[in-house]
């Protein structure tokens, strides 16, 4: 079977497994220690939490394992299954041809917003990405979305990463504040591609293979995730926020989306449109943390220094998981 095969074959399998219970061992697996990272037990007479959808980098390249055209649509009804509006933050170089249009305008006619992730993905904590170059990136990139009915004037850093420096940082959000963006801050940060990648090498080498043991981890690790960062922002800031949740543009999500949502509302969250989750005030809030960046949540709670023993740095990255999903034989 070659993996264009598995894939269709697997397509039909997740669409009929969409409502199929999680694998509860799994997610308890990696569930977060109360003492740190979960958010306080669920009062069924509280508000619930409330959490947006933000997707990075939109492609025509899905690892040769999916159409982006079967991806698109998959995505996208996943999120009109739940009547809510997205975030997408678009990364030019990765849409920038007539097939780039056609995914962009099936977001656009949708309702989504249409937001800015820079042109090349550069990395603006490395000492070799200047302001000037950066910021040429960033206006270059304000071609790809300009056509778009919904485009939306927020600014997504590619990996999170706001300058190794406080004059780069700085000089880049007076460039920002001058061309009427804001940041699209994520709150909820976590390393779904890390999991995507994962499943994907795994492709290439077995073509035959259930792919449900990888939706279980990420989805657990979602959780996980959410969780510890509610309950971060919860003690930076004195209240629930409403938060954005970082996920990307992959074959992994575009199968198992209606999954990963159906296990949020489970555990108490509400989906709500990202375009509402931007207008909560902690969104305008500019921590001075250096090397400047990652979650809103995690700088925050550097910047106020109280919180040194619950912070990692990265806040997310592969090498947290990778031993998790070793250990698992993923």
């Amino acid at each position: 079977m070659n993996r264009r095969k598995f894939l269709d074959a697997t397509l039909k399998t997740i669409s009929v497994a969409a409502c199929a219970p999680i694998q509860t061992d799994a997610l308890q697996a990696f569930a977060p220690r109360q003492s740190q990272n979960a958010a306080p037990t669920h009062n069924v007479n509280a508000p619930r939490p409330q959490l947006a959808i933000t997707m990075d980098d939109p492609t025509l390249k899905l690892d040769d394992n999916l159409r982006w055209s079967d991806a698109n649509s998959r995505i996208l009804k996943a999120l009109d299954s739940r009547n809510i509006r997205a975030a997408l933050f678009v990364c030019g170089m990765r849409v920038d041809e007539a097939d780039g249009a056609r995914l962009l305008s099936a977001w656009d006619q949708a309702g989504h917003q249409i937001c800015n992730h820079s042109y090349s993905h550069l990395n603006y904590c490395s000492t070799r990405t200047g302001y000037s170059d950066f910021a040429v990136d960033f206006l270059k990139n304000e071609k790809i979305i300009a056509p778009y009915h919904n485009k939306t004037l927020l600014f997504r850093y590619p990996f999170l990463k706001e300058g190794d420096t406080a004059d780069k940082r700085d000089h880049f959000r007076t460039l920002l504040k001058e061309s009427g963006y804001r940041v699209g801050h994520v709150t909820i940060d976590a390393s779904d591609w890390y999991v995507n990648q994962r499943m994907a090498d795994r492709l290439i080498k077995e073509a035959k293979f259930n792919i449900n043991p990888y939706r279980d981890f990420l989805i657990a690790h979602l959780l996980d995730r959410a969780a510890f960062y509610r309950q971060l922002a919860i003690d930076v800031l004195g209240r629930d926020i409403r938060h954005t949740l970082l996920i990307h543009y992959n074959t992994l999500n575009a199968l198992v989306l209606p999954e990963v949502m159906a296990a949020f509302e489970n555990a108490g969250w509400q989906w709500i449109d990202a375009s509402l989750a931007f207008q909560d005030e902690a969104f305008r809030l500019q921590p001075k943390t250096l090397p400047a960046g990652e979650s809103l949540v995690w700088a925050l709670a550097s910047e106020s220094g109280r919180f040194k023993d619950r912070l990692r740095y990265p806040g997310e990255d592969d090498i947290y998981e990778e031993p998790k999903l070793k250990a698992l034989g993923l």
